[in-house]
């Protein structure tokens, strides 16, 4: 058991650090003010410096720009892109877009993928996954799927209606899950759709508890005879659950890697605070319930690292049906530990931590949604319960 990265990627890690604390920190206010007008001068910058730094989507194949890095090095760079929420788009790592393209790379058809994915990987354009549906269709139980797709001639035709389809309004493609049968475990297919296809009708952004942020803001569609060519499926007809699996267990893990960046820096701005401001005669950070605070959360961020890299360190030797419980652990406690760190650091903060004078507020605002996107807790914990109960789930790996 080896905890080292090879040189290599530590010195990836590191310079990936360096930009963020260097390059994004420092104009992370401007960021969102650009983009609440609807500007982005500062991003397409910056976007620019990650290139020709050679830090760009580094976990896409070398023969589309990337590093050729498989989940246990993406588990390693993506936690310092997660240190601030813009940085995951700056180096075109950011969700939905990285698990579309995942998906494209390994799936898509030769004409999806020249028309869309060479695109995506080179930050033209940007993508949206439509699976969740208002009830009572398709949320937490994918077998509620109501969203419909029927053959007719060459053609596919898709009618429904999907909502918190992530980035959905300014994407140029949707990929669409809908049914296709009643079979319950071969009985739904993706499909990509152009996003301003005839048919295809945006509703609204869904005003949600976080913040809108570049492409965090929650689309509602509705699809109404949506006509697609056969090279439109993804797979193939009846692979939807299948390659909906493959897709989640993956973005489940990458988001406890930007998650662990945050919950990370949100600790070290504690250390910071609790160090030098004073209480009852003596700094913070010398009160035990100050002190046990720290180590909670130090011990929840610790914890959630080692369960996120040994789900990847399956990924990456080809036991990914044997990682979906370790995936659902993974998600389970790096969420729950996200929004705890940043309750803990509100609190340890007072009165400063409750004001928009210091972000935690801000953040646990959109944080909050960890605990529902990509498989609410309570389907997590029955996952790990089943697998455990089953014999299927090793604990002392």
């Amino acid at each position: 058991m080896d905890f080292a990265l090879n040189p290599e990627l530590a010195a990836l890690r590191d310079a990936i650090r360096a930009f963020v604390e260097q390059r994004i920190l420092p104009v992370e206010q401007d960021l969102f003010d650009e983009d609440a007008r609807g500007e982005h001068t500062t991003m397409r910058r910056l976007q620019q410096e990650a290139r020709d730094a050679g830090l760009w989507t580094p976990h896409l194949p070398k023969d589309l720009g990337g590093k050729g890095l498989g989940p246990m090095g993406m588990a390693a760079l993506f936690r310092p892109m997660g240190r601030s929420f813009a940085g995951p788009r700056v180096f075109n790592c950011d969700a939905p877009d990285q698990g579309n393209m995942d998906l494209l790379l390994s799936v898509a058809s030769d004409e999806i993928r020249e028309r869309y994915l060479a695109p995506l990987c080179d930050a033209e354009i940007t993508s949206a996954f439509c699976m969740t549906e208002p009830a009572p269709g398709a949320g937490a139980d994918p077998s509620n799927l109501r969203t419909t797709a029927r053959k007719d001639g060459d053609e596919w035709v898709i009618d429904g209606h999907k909502w918190y389809s992530t980035g959905g309004d300014a994407a140029s493609f949707l990929i669409v899950m809908a049914r296709t049968s009643d079979d319950p475990r071969s009985g739904a297919s993706m499909f990509v759709v152009e996003r301003d296809a005839p048919g295809v009708e945006h509703v609204r952004e869904i005003k949600t508890m976080g913040i809108p942020f570049l492409a965090h803001r929650e689309a509602e569609f509705k699809f109404t005879n949506v006509r697609v060519p056969e090279s439109a499926v993804l797979g193939g007809i009846g692979e939807g659950f299948r390659l909906a699996q493959k897709r989640l267990v993956p973005a489940r893990l990458t988001h406890c890697m930007r998650w662990l960046g945050l919950a990370d820096r949100t600790l070290h701005m504690c250390r910071e605070y609790v160090a030098t401001r004073k209480s009852f005669g003596k700094e913070l950070a010398r009160h035990q319930q100050i002190q046990m605070l720290i180590a909670r959360g130090a011990m929840d961020v610790h914890q959630g690292n080692l369960m996120t890299m040994h789900c990847a360190w399956m990924l990456e030797n080809g036991r990914d049906k044997e990682a979906r419980p370790y995936s659902s652990m993974a998600k389970l406690h790096v969420a729950r530990a996200l929004c705890r760190i940043l309750d803990d650091a509100i609190q340890m903060h007072g009165g400063l931590g409750f004001s928009e004078d210091v972000p935690f507020s801000t953040w646990y605002r959109s944080a909050r949604a960890a605990r529902i996107a990509d498989g609410p807790d309570e389907v997590h914990v029955m996952v790990v319960a089943r697998d455990f109960l089953l014999g299927r789930l090793e604990l002392l790996v």
